[in-house]
């Protein structure tokens, strides 16, 4: 079928937007009429060719949100009409996906940077020219996008699909950070470094587990100042003053946890620092592979834990279903830190996030 998507010719390059051919549905997939798909780092660390993709030309977007258009043949999980939430896609078989650790699948690069379905055959094509999709198993990045039932989240249709999108992604990765691996209990203290939209939610999850001394840090006033709004009790501008001097001093000691949402070896060191002994400095910062960090050996000794967290540690199915009854309840209002844009502006919105002028942006189709 005929598809308007949003194609990257040349790493670093610029959005383009485009007719391409996207195959039918094999019997295990989905199409999606996308409403809304958010805007994620990830996305630009694969435009720039920081992850193991191949080359472009490539279709990314993996915050998907739509409805059903049409199923394979022995799709059980969802039908035409109903509304879903894309998130990623795991093969189902392996050891960690058996024990119900989807977000660390032995196969995770094969099912979603692949730049095409798991067998090698390709999606997507304009003319004679292969372009490389099924990012995350979905490249939303399009008006109708193929995902495999694994990777679909049924959700209620009483909750406007746009705003849904970035739970597949940002959302669900900063909230479930908190909420699924660290699980901090009521009245424990937290540093989050980097209020982006990871960071946001990771201080949404902090408060709905009941934190009481929550700290953002971030080299952008404006963004500190959306934390407050969102819950931080205290804020910390890095290019301002040491981050670990101040928060050891505002908490006599340090906070029980800290996440390094940034992707910044120096920025992670200042996270483990900030820990008092028993400890936990949860990593989510996306950096490219090999990328090395100093820690002091020491400080870990005494009790200290570094937690590598992906996606949350979220069973999708379960997790985004429990984040939209939280905002239903007015108790994780996350669409606050969403920027509308047209689809074929998305290399404003690209520029608006990468210049700190939104926190969220997200494509209205």
């Amino acid at each position: 079928m005929q598809i308007k998507a949003a194609v990257i010719f040349e790493t670093s390059g610029e959005f383009s937007i485009e007719q391409l051919e996207m195959s039918e549905p094999n019997d295990d997939e989905v199409v999606v009429r996308i409403v809304g798909v958010g805007i994620c780092h990830t996305d630009l660390g694969a435009r720039d060719g920081h992850l193991p993709i191949p080359p472009p030309p490539s279709v990314f977007g993996h915050e998907g949100a739509g409805i059903v258009e049409k199923v394979g043949d022995r799709v059980t999980k969802v039908k035409p009409g109903d509304h879903v939430v894309l998130a990623w896609d795991c093969c189902g078989t392996c050891p960690s996906c058996k024990s119900g650790n989807d977000p660390y699948c032995l196969n995770f690069f094969l099912h979603n940077f692949h730049g095409a379905r798991p067998d090698g055959t390709t999606t997507l094509r304009k003319g004679d020219q292969i372009v490389h999709g099924s990012f995350f198993s979905q490249s939303s990045f399009a008006d109708f996008a193929l995902a495999n039932e694994r990777n679909v989240v049924k959700v209620q249709d009483d909750v406007p699909l746009d705003i849904l999108a970035p739970l597949g992604c940002g959302v669900m990765t900063g909230a479930g950070a908190v909420m699924n691996a660290l699980q901090p209990r009521p009245g424990s203290s937290i540093a989050v470094f980097g209020a982006g939209t990871v960071g946001i939610s990771a201080i949404l999850g902090a408060v709905v587990c009941g934190c009481t001394t929550i700290v953002a840090v971030d080299i952008n006033p404006a963004r500190l100042e959306v934390a407050k709004a969102f819950g931080a009790t205290h804020v910390v501008n890095a290019g301002e003053t040491d981050p670990v001097e101040a928060i050891l001093d505002m908490t006599g000691g340090g906070t029980q946890f800290s996440l390094e949402c940034v992707g910044n070896p120096r920025v992670f060191r200042q996270a483990v620092d900030v820990l008092p002994r028993m400890g936990v400095c949860g990593l989510l910062g996306v950096v490219p592979p090999g990328t090395e960090v100093s820690l002091d050996m020491d400080l870990i000794m005494n009790g200290r834990t570094v937690k590598g967290i992906i996606e949350g540690n979220a069973v999708p199915d379960l997790f985004i279903p429990s984040l939209i009854d939280l905002y239903r309840q007015g108790r994780f209002p996350f669409d606050q830190m969403v920027t509308f844009y047209p689809f074929d502006d998305i290399n404003r919105a690209v520029e608006d996030m990468e210049k700190g002028r939104v926190i969220k942006p997200v494509l209205r189709l």
